[in-house]
């Protein structure tokens, strides 16, 4: 019943959208920027751009962008209890400015706004609302093809894949710190060096980071080896008040080492992995966890773009959750959407995750993905977490099985004009023994739809 009742809600709010943005006035496009995990495809020839009118009276010192996204979605047997469904919207708006005085210096300012409406089950605060506030606001010194560049000010982080560091932009109000940042550059060497601290978004106050919270990286990235890519890092955390194993608070100290390798082999096959181990201490409990990532990717010699895709993830659990000792895998701050099933029920942490993926493009400009998950804990005694970090159930005691269950998705996306994007997708849950007997059990389903509508680009 309530796919039924999803679909309808998405097939009037695509109709409705649709028509209010074809009949705005134009705007050139700046294509949005594919997720980090999303399938290498071929890009179709993307239409003739349509002036900016904005930029074109303004001065060529300042350059305005803005966006507005809109996405239906829902879920059905939230909690995997019978019955507890929902669907709702999230909509969001970005305004931003480019101040450029000179070849060396540039400024730029985000202002976002992002509502909910119609949610009525679980939270309507973050990360699926927050009110009109400044998300981003740098400075940046120096070019592109200077050898040392900084940034400083509110701003994005992403690395890599972004499964340890991200911006998060598939919720509504995604993710910024407050952060210095330095960019060393060679011919085949890049180093990024930054402290920063995550920004909280604050209801009826200005956004803010710090209370406690303190972040340091350094982040390369190295050509040294034919067709492929090196990425050694090295990130600390530190947090305040939190809780430990015997029930005290203390303060969160943890390294975490790790180094990402992307390349390619010949028959057009794709490989990645990343291997990251952490250490610390979290007041008196003693810190030791580690994860890896592992996909390998082929592409089909086909008219049509084609690729299969498997892929291996693990990350370390907490054998004894009163003994002292740490060994859940702390996943930071990652934009773990999709990264581990598209229903984002399960995270980078205590876990084994195997998935089985297709993509392809059957006509021109259509992407189209499916994959398969399966999921079982790495330890018994310690939680399942979501793509978020938090605990989706957990069984003290122990489970009797470790078996978390499987997952389908099936995605689209599609530009439909210079200025608007369409994509949908849904995801289905078949729970494994560990949810039947931590949760009541009900198998997850989640439909949505988004439309991308930029009405103001930045050239």
């Amino acid at each position: 019943m309530l796919i039924g009742l999803a679909m309808i809600r998405m097939a009037s709010v695509t109709t409705v959208t649709l028509l209010l943005i074809v009949s705005a006035a134009g705007a050139q496009q700046n294509p949005q920027p594919a997720p980090a995990n999303a399938p290498q495809l071929p890009a179709a020839a993307p239409p003739p751009p349509l002036p900016n009118r904005a930029n074109e009276v303004l001065p060529s010192w300042l350059r305005v962008r803005g966006e507005f996204r809109e996405r239906i979605e829902g879920f059905s047997n939230a909690g995997f209890a019978s019955g507890r469904d929902d669907v709702y919207w999230l909509s969001r708006l970005r305004l931003n400015a480019s101040i450029i005085p000179s070849r060396f210096l540039a400024f730029q300012l985000q202002a976002q706004d992002a509502r909910v409406a119609k949610k009525e089950i679980g939270s309507t605060a973050l990360p699926f609302a927050g009110p009109f506030d400044l998300r981003m606001a740098f400075a940046d010194v120096g070019t592109t093809t200077s050898r040392m560049v900084a940034r400083v000010g509110r701003q994005e982080l992403a690395y890599g894949e972004q499964r340890l560091v991200g911006h998060l932009n598939w919720t509504n109000t995604a993710r910024t710190f407050d952060a210095a940042k330095v960019t060393l550059r060679s011919k085949r060497v890049t180093l990024d060096l930054f402290g920063a601290s995550v920004v909280r978004i604050l209801d009826g106050q200005f956004d803010k980071s710090g209370n406690g919270n303190r972040f340091l990286g350094a982040y390369g990235s190295a050509a040294l080896v034919p067709k492929s890519t090196i990425e050694p890092y090295l990130f600390w955390k530190q947090d305040q008040n939190l809780r430990t194993e015997l029930a005290t608070t203390g303060t969160l100290e943890l390294a975490t080492i790790g180094v990402r390798w992307t390349g390619k082999l010949p028959a057009r096959i794709e490989y990645g992995t990343e291997m990251a181990v952490q250490t610390g201490s979290l007041g008196s409990d003693a810190v030791g966890a580690w994860a890896g990532h592992w996909q390998v990717r082929a592409g089909a010699p086909t008219r049509m773009p084609f690729g299969l895709t498997g892929e291996y993830n693990y990350a370390s659990g907490d054998e004894n959750p009163s003994d002292g000792k740490r060994g859940t895998f702390d996943q930071l701050y990652p934009t773990g959407h999709d990264k581990y099933g598209l229903a984002d029920q399960i995270g980078w942490r205590n876990i084994h995750h195997l998935r089985a993926g297709v993509d392809m493009v059957p006509i021109k400009a259509l992407s189209v993905t499916a994959n398969y998950h399966s999921w079982w804990l790495a330890k018994s005694r310690d939680a399942l977490y979501t793509a978020g970090g938090a605990v989706l159930a957990r069984l003290p005691a122990g489970a009797a099985s470790r078996r978390v269950g499987q997952e389908i998705d099936l995605q689209a996306a599609r530009p439909i004009t210079p200025q608007l994007q369409v994509a949908a997708g849904y995801a289905y849950i078949f729970p494994g023994a560990f949810l039947k007997e931590a949760t009541p059990g009900a198998s997850y389903g989640q439909p949505y739809v988004m439309l991308t509508y930029i009405f103001l680009a930045d050239k």
